[in-house]
């Protein structure tokens, strides 16, 4: 398969139409879309899935940018926290995320995310833990405005919330949507692709909120970047040093210690990265854990650590042994 960087044409359109459809995607899953595209362009010359390369992949990438920039599109890449797979997804540069649901969904249901994502990464972002996900149960307990007053008036009447079943289709809607994911344990997080459109609107809402709040000796910022590779950290791990703001992705401590000449200490305090509490669902285990006082002995490693950012299960068998 050999493609001219730059050269827009309809195989790009045809490309970009599959994107349109399906909001993210991986190399792997490129590679056929691609042959088939090129295939039907020039039937009497097939391409095999195995025939397009990265390099072709990245001048349609490159391409389809140059050409979707205008309209305040862009197709941005992450490594998914838990696979480590490389996702692309087509983002609204200048739309958040929540402005682009209220075309497809009411207030109520609007309203019902935004409490979700304050749980997230408010109620459930705290110093002593940071687990920025929430739970089916916790999340159904927000169908309603907590903070709602009962009222006969026609906008306590518009703004009554939503019902169970209502909250619970709609959390069904964010994941086929792709803005949450639901993971094995049962918690509801961010996606890469939502991550990726409103890493500003969650900087703009709760660091700068964290930063209003004058009473904090030191601000701490709710939304935190890891140190190697300058991503939103919602799943990883956090230094040590309570204190301390650093955080990485599970998948990122070997790149930093390497980076470090083998040392396994924080890049920003340098205190030993040992026992690194982690940010994310596992953090929400460790806090019930030391609610009940059952908290495991020894100092353990954290460079061996599931794709997660939490200790390795057989780690927590042999705690609870």
């Amino acid at each position: 398969m050999d493609e001219d960087v730059g050269s827009y044409d309809h195989t790009h359109r045809a490309f970009l139409q599959a994107l349109l459809a399906r909001q993210v995607i991986t190399f792997e899953e490129a590679k056929p879309l691609l042959a088939a595209i090129q295939t039907a362009n020039t039937p009497d010359r097939p391409t095999l899935p195995e025939d397009v390369s990265h390099e072709d992949f990245d001048n349609y990438i490159y391409t389809l940018n140059s050409a979707i920039s205008p309209f305040d599109f862009e197709i941005r890449s992450t490594l998914h926290q838990t696979t480590k797979q490389k996702i692309y997804a087509l983002v609204n540069t200048t739309s958040d995320a929540l402005t682009q649901m209220a075309t497809i969904h009411t207030a109520d249901e609007i309203a019902f995310v935004k409490r979700v994502l304050d749980s997230m990464f408010e109620t459930n972002n705290t110093q002593r833990a940071e687990v920025m996900a929430i739970d089916s149960f916790q999340a159904l307990n927000l169908a309603k405005d907590p903070n709602r007053r009962e009222s006969g008036s026609t906008q306590a009447q518009q703004n009554a919330g939503l019902t169970k079943t209502e909250a619970q289709k709609m959390l069904h809607s964010m994941v086929e949507e792709g803005w949450f994911e639901l993971s094995g344990r049962g918690f509801y997080s961010l996606t890469p692709r939502a991550l990726l459109e409103l890493r500003g609107w969650l900087m703009d809402t709760y660091n700068d909120q964290a930063a209003e709040d004058d009473d904090e000796e030191e601000q701490y910022e709710k939304i935190k970047f890891c140190q190697a590779c300058k991503e939103i950290v919602t799943l990883g791990q956090r230094c040590p040093k309570t204190e301390c703001q650093a955080r990485l992705h599970g998948h990122c401590v070997r790149n930093m210690f390497r980076a470090q000449g083998g040392r396994e200490e924080c890049p920003v305090c340098k205190t030993a990265w040992v026992d690194a509490p982690p940010v994310g669902e596992g953090a929400a285990k460790n806090a019930r854990r030391s609610t009940n006082g059952t908290g495991g002995g020894g100092r353990r490693r954290t460079s061996g650590m599931n794709v997660d950012g939490a200790a390795d299960e057989s780690s927590d068998a042999s705690e609870g042994a």
